[in-house]
């Protein structure tokens, strides 16, 4: 019999405890600008009816991407490929009890079944922002803002990264007025615009030539013109004087005073899913070896009404773990972190049980202790505690328990005092209070 294979699932991941680590981190700092902003934590099943993404996420992510099957009730159900759907249900299903604008934000664990590429994993973690209730552009700009603070609190400068908008409305009027597209070609011209970056600028001719089809002289004339609009007010006139204009330029007034200053007006961008009806928007790596959509969000006022309940307005966004920690790693914004255990306890000569109970009293204290009871050298305990990179050794033997005074090694620059267990106790927790970016991951652990 042939042994298994150790690897994971393709497009999966092994989260190792130094990964894990990082994913932490990063999870830390995203729970900490939600909860600044008064939005409180959810979860939902991994699992829902294959109907709830069917009818408004796009027929690309049901066919193509989506794990779905038959259960042993006989019904047909999907592995999570986003959270908007889920959310929606969650709130059309308390739509009287709610207290509005709700403000909602989840972390969790999604699948597609796409084709595994850098920063794009068929099993993938991310955040999902949400508020409900409030049709104004300061719902818009809130999660903008969110975003951007986000990015900030990782150490981003706006040189590192731009803000996309857009809004659905004005492309909608863009296709049906100015390009003078039925309902089925208006579809196909926004998929093509989609995925516009992705394909060749002939292909991206050519299709669109299939699109319009005779009148492809014009059509070609009016996207030149659209392409060449780098601001709202370069627009044609006809688009420039529409209801949906003015909302995108009050979103941006909003966020300029703000302070968000890296905006930009983006006609290209569409953001692929159905279900957006207004704003849409994208944060976009500006590395010039990681340039890629990190990620975007946009208002979808018609997605809880699907569920029975009257309609409501919602804005949200969903940044991703992956293209996160790929814009921390490129910009050399990803901090050390350390591992969470505080203190590596090293036995010296038969001092174990005396050990065991100095390890509890640290532990009753609030420091993270690992001990040794391997019995091994002392050069081998010590590989141990700088390979698990714990940030502190403690030595214990029989000596140290009868003065009750222990050596504490720092692991990292090898600096070693003898303290009293006080002490000890006082140097872990003014350790995790340093304002250096080494040390983010305790504080946060507070």
């Amino acid at each position: 019999m042939s042994s298994l294979s150790s690897q994971s699932y393709k497009g999966a991941t092994d989260w190792y405890p130094e990964d894990f680590r990082r994913r932490e981190y990063v999870f830390k700092i995203w729970r900490r600008v939600c909860e600044r902003y008064g939005y409180e934590g959810y979860d939902a099943p991994l699992l829902e009816p294959l109907e709830v993404y069917a009818a408004k996420s796009g027929q690309e992510l049901v066919s193509e991407q989506t794990y779905q099957f038959i259960d042993r009730g006989d019904r047909h159900v999907a592995i999570r490929p986003e959270m908007t759907p889920t959310v929606s249900r969650m709130v059309a299903a308390r739509r009287q009890e709610l207290a509005y604008p709700a403000r909602w934000y989840s972390i969790a664990q999604f699948m597609r079944y796409e084709r595994p590429q850098r920063g794009r994993e068929r099993e993938f973690w991310q955040l999902n922002v949400d508020i409900f209730g409030s049709d104004t552009r300061h719902a818009e700009a809130e999660i903008i803002i969110m975003g951007d603070q986000i990015m900030r609190e990782f150490g981003a400068h706006d040189e590192m990264y731009t803000i996309k908008i857009n809004n659905r409305k004005l492309i909608n009027f863009m296709m049906a007025q100015y390009l003078e597209l039925d309902a089925i070609q208006s579809q196909l011209m926004i998929k093509l615009f989609d995925r516009k970056s992705k394909i060749s600028p002939e292909v991206f001719r050519d299709q669109a030539i299939d699109i319009f089809g005779d009148r492809s002289h014009e059509g070609l004339q009016k996207i030149a013109h659209l392409l060449a609009a780098k601001t709202m007010a370069d627009l044609p006139e006809s688009i420039r004087d529409s209801s949906a204009v003015r909302e995108v330029q009050e979103l941006f007034t909003l966020l300029e005073r703000a302070g968000v200053k890296n905006v930009v007006f983006d006609i290209t961008l569409m953001r692929g899913l159905d279900y957006y009806t207004g704003t849409v928007f994208e944060f976009f790596d500006m590395h010039p070896e990681n340039r890629r959509s990190l990620f975007g969000g946009g208002r979808y006022d018609g997605l809880v009404g699907l569920f029975g309940a009257e309609p409501l307005a919602a804005v949200g966004m969903a940044p991703g773990l992956t293209p996160m920690m790929l814009f921390l790693e490129s910009h050399k914004l990803m901090p050390l972190v350390p591992s969470t255990t505080e203190v590596y306890m090293i036995i010296l000569g038969d001092a174990m049980r005396g050990a065991q109970k100095l390890a509890d009293q640290l532990r009753t204290e609030g420091v993270r202790v690992e001990v040794d009871f391997t019995g091994r050298k002392l050069d081998r305990q010590i590989k141990t505690a700088v390979k698990k990179q714990i940030p502190y050794m403690l030595f214990v033997g029989d000596e140290e328990l009868s003065h009750e005074i222990y050596s504490l090694k720092d692991t990292q620059n090898s600096t070693e005092h003898k303290l009293s267990f006080e002490r000890i106790v006082s140097t872990i927790k003014d350790r995790r209070r340093r304002p250096s970016q080494d040390d983010e991951l305790d504080k946060l652990q507070d």
